[in-house]
């Protein structure tokens, strides 16, 4: 038994953007007189002479959907899109879709939750109405099957995939199975034939997306859109991403004529900053290659009753437990008995160990009423030891902070230099950083050591503070 190939094909047939198919190398099986046509992907093949050119990536026409994909789209990706009811999921994706048809991409959308004339609704205040994208209500996979045989799409859109049945799995429309097997149908179907195919997916109540964990691994790439509904600002985010980094944001803002791509993020952000409010600071933080500047604010009050409350929002809360910690028995700050508040301004996360500084100087300068300087920016990780570590691409951080006319920065002392016209503040331990800026009383070696240890102080059992008597190393 033997496996004959008809060629590789010209450096013409191989593709080229989205209007291009898949280049369709196939072999033949013979054994004896037999002839089998196979596939090109089951022809084995040295690795040194597989074809390494790579489809271009082609814009969607939306910057900051390119952005977060890399460039554009790919011909023969899968995409899937995720994000809750109502934050503009189907906006993002007709959005797209028109402008793909507008620059010459036949884009195919099937819409198995809304009907047609709430598409067309949408695509008329979108501006994308005479785009040329076609449209499609079919609902279970032998109809999309069809479709797209009759129409031939470079770029195929379901909307949603919870929503798309296959008759011949005896379960209900949205479940494992029928998630499972029309997302698998479809995949298999861009890569054999080169289409784009782009997924919307609905999410649980926790945020995660809904259906099968292997929907994730079945696709390319995985956006999930976030956002306040009752807010303008929304987020793209690629968790998973085969054909570039996955750290990238996309930032939209919600507008009545759809959604409008940010070009200055960071001063959005800042606009509305009152720099003497005591509890804010400036915080440039990294999405992907992109610097941002973002105000972390803190408030802290007394607790109205003994348990007191932390909440957190756009950091983690068990962070911010830790950094709560590390005051206590390293600066010799206690929030002991206060409910503390710890917000990133805008909505963006700020999930990087970098935000740690920025938050004990936010905790600390609310805690004693005393603001920082409005021009300061601050960033580095906190160690358990207190002592403070030097952030990634710090460089690019401060000049980002210089361009938006912030001219002093506050940073580990292992930091590399500033660039010109900023004043750095460098500092080893967060006790030194908020001395620097008067938020805490400055003690001596000695009293520090013993406030840090005055919780652990051995007591004797009779109630006098002056008479201590050590029983086993710990108070009694």
């Amino acid at each position: 038994m033997q496996v004959e190939g008809d060629g590789a094909g010209s450096a013409g047939d191989r593709k080229r953007g989205l209007a291009s198919g898949a280049h369709q190398r196939r072999g033949r099986l013979s054994s004896g007189s037999e002839k089998i046509d196979i596939p090109a992907y089951a022809v084995a093949q040295r690795l040194s002479e597989v074809c390494g050119e790579q489809a271009v990536p082609v814009s969607t026409g939306v910057p900051e959907l390119d952005r977060v994909l890399s460039g554009g789209i790919l011909a023969g990706s899968v995409t899937l899109l995720g994000g809750e009811p109502g934050v503009g999921k189907s906006t993002l994706l007709v959005q797209a879709l028109g402008s793909l048809s507008s620059a010459g991409n036949k884009s195919l959308l099937f819409s198995a939750e809304e009907s047609a004339p709430q598409v067309h609704a949408r695509a008329e205040r979108l501006g994308v109405l005479g785009s040329g994208l076609l449209l499609s209500a079919a609902r279970s996979m032998p109809d999309l099957l069809r479709v797209i045989d009759e129409v031939s799409p470079d770029v195929v859109a379901v909307d949603s995939i919870q929503t798309v049945e296959e008759p011949e799995t005896s379960s209900m429309p949205g479940s494992v199975s029928q998630v499972r097997e029309c997302a698998g149908q479809l995949a298999a179907l861009a890569k054999s034939r080169g289409i784009a195919v782009i997924l919307v997916g609905h999410v649980t109540k926790d945020g995660s997306l809904a259906g099968p964990r292997a929907l994730e691994h079945l696709v390319d790439t995985v956006l999930m859109f976030e956002g306040d509904r009752h807010h303008a600002l929304r987020f793209l985010r690629a968790s998973k991403h085969r054909f570039g980094a996955t750290g990238e944001l996309g930032i939209f803002e919600m507008s009545v004529s759809g959604l409008k791509s940010v070009e200055d993020p960071s001063g959005l952000f800042l606009c509305d900053r009152r720099p003497d409010a005591p509890g804010s600071v400036v915080l440039p933080v990294m999405e992907g290659r992109r610097p941002l500047l973002v105000e972390v604010q803190a408030l802290v009050a007394p607790a109205p009753c003994e348990a007191a409350k932390c909440s957190a929002q756009g950091i983690d809360s068990t962070r911010l437990s830790l950094l709560l910690a590390v005051l206590e028995r390293r600066a010799g700050l206690s929030l002991r008995g206060r409910e503390v508040f710890v917000s990133v301004v805008g909505g963006v996360k700020a999930s990087e160990p970098s935000s740690d500084l920025a938050v004990c100087i936010a905790l600390a300068s609310a805690a004693s009423g005393r603001s920082v300087a409005g021009d300061l920016v601050a960033f580095g990780e906190v160690g358990l030891g207190g002592e403070l570590r030097q952030a990634s691409q710090a460089s690019r951080r401060l000049g980002e902070a210089v361009r938006l006319g912030y001219l002093s920065a506050l940073v580990p002392a292992s930091s590399p230099d500033p660039p010109t016209g900023m004043a750095l503040l460098r500092a080893s331990t967060v006790s030194e950083a908020l001395l620097l800026l008067s938020l805490v009383p400055e003690i001596g070696a000695a009293q520090s050591r013993a406030h840090a240890l005055a919780p652990y102080r051995p007591r004797d059992r009779r109630g006098d503070d002056d008479d201590v008597t050590c029983v086993g190393g710990y108070a009694s």
